[in-house]
């Protein structure tokens, strides 16, 4: 039974979660072992009866990309480390690095906001989930999930303003 609700799930959602998976590493061959994981952990860890199955991937999805991205970061290459010839590649390491900390102090700000206002940002802009999408997953009103969303972000530009980040 399971095996052919994986499999309806992955004819259904494998180009959307790739595309996700995709957006977030950049990497073609990553993006897919990611997605190729998703649907494996789906069909581990999947519990009947569970009503939202697209949120429920994308977040298997994004947290395997985390993961992914947290074990490559302690991945550091020795070759090279002695040539610091500025050309494109290093500006484009430099503003992704530029990047990464603004999502750290960004990751550093969510952790001091309320728990369920933390969870429905990181559904809305990590997930890409609609409001709609995760009141269903948390049993909220949509009214309720567009409120906490709307207080969890000023909450979150008061944290980062108090402390002097800098805010686009």
């Amino acid at each position: 039974m399971k095996t052919e609700v994986l499999r309806q799930l992955y004819m259904k959602y494998e180009k959307e979660i790739y595309l996700y998976l995709f957006s977030l590493c950049k990497n073609r061959e990553v993006a897919e072992d990611l997605m190729q994981e998703t649907f494996l952990k789906a069909l581990l860890s999947l519990k009947d009866g569970h009503t939202n199955m697209r949120a429920w991937l994308y977040m298997v999805a994004r947290n395997l990309y985390f993961n992914y991205r947290s074990k490559e970061q302690r991945n550091v290459p020795l070759e090279g480390i002695g040539d610091t010839i500025y050309d494109e590649q290093s500006e484009r390491m430099l503003n992704r690095l530029l990047v990464d900390e603004r999502r750290r102090l960004l990751y550093q700000a969510l952790q001091h906001i309320g728990e369920q206002k933390r969870e429905i940002l990181t559904l809305q802009y990590y997930g890409g989930l609609s409001q709609r999408e995760i009141a269903g997953l948390l049993k909220l009103s949509p009214e309720n999930v567009r409120v906490l969303a709307y207080r969890g972000k000023r909450e979150l530009r008061e944290y980062m303003e108090a402390k002097g980040y800098d805010i686009l």
